[in-house]
């Protein structure tokens, strides 16, 4: 059942027996295998996935929002079978700080790198109980956000000009996929059309310096792929600097904010290559044991299943 993810309520029926009885069963299976994650661990990554879709709850004090989440943390070696670790309720730092203080000294001691995503929480907690792990963020959680600063800017600039969103009539909303690809990857007649919509569109010339702040950060981690020596990458990283100050756009200037402080953790990966792609991936299969079920009323029992599936796939 574990392996195949198949549902308990089917499980039960097969067999003639109660629902009650097959998750009185997983439990006793759970418990005899999901025990403290290996000592063998040199890699670690963590990220968040929803652990239930979200839902308003009345209560004597009125509705109240839920949505529940969980982490998960993940063996990133591909050499090693089974790699999910561990799960933990919530996606806060205490969630992390939580579950490691539940670990072996043995186990946090032999740690050298934590893969995670661009978050503070995660990372005050991560430096507190691994003070001795790198920290490394993948760059394409860079190229992410600023493609996000860029189209913020965009639907901000175009509201202050047309006073409404963008419309299909608009150069400005009809060219906006072209303002997130790469500028050199761009034809002649791309190009065209770019240029006519910030000399028509961008009066303010906020849009085209957002779009160069983003054309230099990529030029930048591009740059670093190819193997930079270490005074070029400072180079251009002061020069981007330098375009967001002048720039003084409340995005690009949160965006170089956000570079200058995740930049050391971005220098591991460029210098470990050391990714979530693993994780994501276990992120996956989680969702898909939430689907064969329809949903978990008891996260608890969502994370048995989770935890005996992955035990299945590493026998």
């Amino acid at each position: 059942m574990s392996a195949s993810r198949r549902a308990a309520s089917d499980v039960a029926r097969e067999y003639t027996v109660s629902w009650w009885s097959v998750n009185q069963a997983l439990v006793a299976a759970a418990a005899r295998v999901c025990g403290p994650a290996p000592t063998g661990v040199r890699m670690l990554g963590v990220d968040e996935t929803r652990a239930r879709s979200v839902r308003w709850l009345l209560s004597e004090a009125g509705w109240r929002r839920s949505d529940p989440w969980m982490t998960s943390f993940v063996d990133l070696d591909p050499a090693h079978r089974g790699g999910l670790v561990g799960l933990a309720p919530g996606r806060s730092g205490a969630s992390v700080r939580g579950w490691l203080a539940l670990q072996s000294q043995a186990f946090r001691d032999r740690i050298e790198v934590v893969a995670i995503d661009p978050s503070a929480p995660f990372a005050r907690a991560l430096r507190e109980l691994l003070p001795n792990a790198t920290m490394v963020v993948d760059h394409w959680h860079l190229h992410r956000l600023a493609n996000l600063m860029l189209t913020e800017v965009r639907q901000r600039v175009t509201h202050e000009q047309l006073g409404h969103r963008g419309r299909k009539t608009d150069d400005v909303w009809a060219y906006r996929r072209l303002l997130l690809r790469a500028g050199e990857r761009l034809s002649a007649r791309q190009k065209r059309r770019l240029h006519h919509t910030f000399r028509h569109h961008d009066p303010t010339r906020e849009i085209i310096d957002a779009w160069a702040g983003k054309q230099l950060l990529r030029h930048l981690l591009a740059q670093i792929d190819g193997g930079a020596r270490p005074y070029e990458t400072r180079e251009r990283l002061e020069v981007f600097y330098v375009h967001a100050a002048r720039a003084a756009i409340p995005e690009l200037t949160r965006l170089a904010t956000t570079v200058k402080t995740w930049w050391p953790a971005v220098e591991a990966f460029l210098r470990l290559r050391v990714t979530t792609p693993r994780t994501e991936g276990y992120n996956t299969n989680i969702k898909l044991i939430k689907r064969t079920a329809r949903g978990f009323r008891s996260q608890a029992n969502y994370q048995r299943r989770i935890l005996l599936a992955n035990a299945a796939a590493a026998a």
